[in-house]
């Protein structure tokens, strides 16, 4: 199943994003409605991305998905918006 406004991108529930920021590890777990993130669901990865840097990121390029992103270094934090 597709979640969220994410072309050609799909995601089944039960899987997880992880990204890590500022020496924290932020895990995301699809779900049938949306996504849940620190026990709250939200309808869109943009809007948890914002909930962890406090500034305006695409979601989905915060967490390393789609075709024209890269995806964030695993080791290290990546804190370009």
């Amino acid at each position: 199943g597709r979640v969220g406004p994410l072309p050609g991108l799909s995601l089944k529930p039960g899987a997880w994003l992880i990204r890590k920021w500022h020496g924290r590890t932020h895990t995301v777990t699809v779900t049938e409605d949306g996504f849940e993130y620190g026990g709250t669901n939200y309808s869109t990865l943009t809007s948890i991305a914002k909930t962890i840097t406090g500034a305006h990121w695409s979601g989905p390029r915060f967490f390393g998905l789609g075709a024209k992103s890269a995806p964030p270094s695993i080791g290290g934090d990546d804190d370009r918006p």
